[in-house]
């Protein structure tokens, strides 16, 4: 199982799991979630349930991994299968992103 941080503008807005038969779950963290003030951290992932699965990673994690030399970079640096598209994100996304989501280990 690995697991990652997911903060919103540097606040902890939930938590990604990658579970042992591959499958993937978000949760969102109970302050966020009861603070009318926070926004969802996408479209696909609103505020209104708190709980999300899914047997792929979720596509708007997905979409904030690097693409071709960059990814190639990452992946050869880090020893890191071109497939393992979590093990990228977790490596790439925790200072390198667009937007306001980064991402940390835990």
């Amino acid at each position: 199982m690995r697991i990652a941080q997911i903060l919103y503008k540097g606040e902890r807005a939930g938590v990604l799991t990658q579970l042992d038969n591959g499958r993937f779950h978000f949760i969102y963290n109970e302050d966020w979630l009861n603070d009318d003030s926070k926004p969802s951290i996408s479209l696909t992932l609103p505020k209104n349930q708190k709980e999300f699965d899914s047997e792929t990673l979720f596509p708007f994690f997905y979409h904030l991994l690097p693409e071709g030399v960059n990814k190639r970079m990452i992946c050869k640096t880090y020893k890191i299968d071109e497939d393992d598209a979590f093990g990228i994100l977790l490596k790439a996304s925790n200072i390198d992103t667009i937007g306001a989501v980064t991402i940390e280990r835990v």
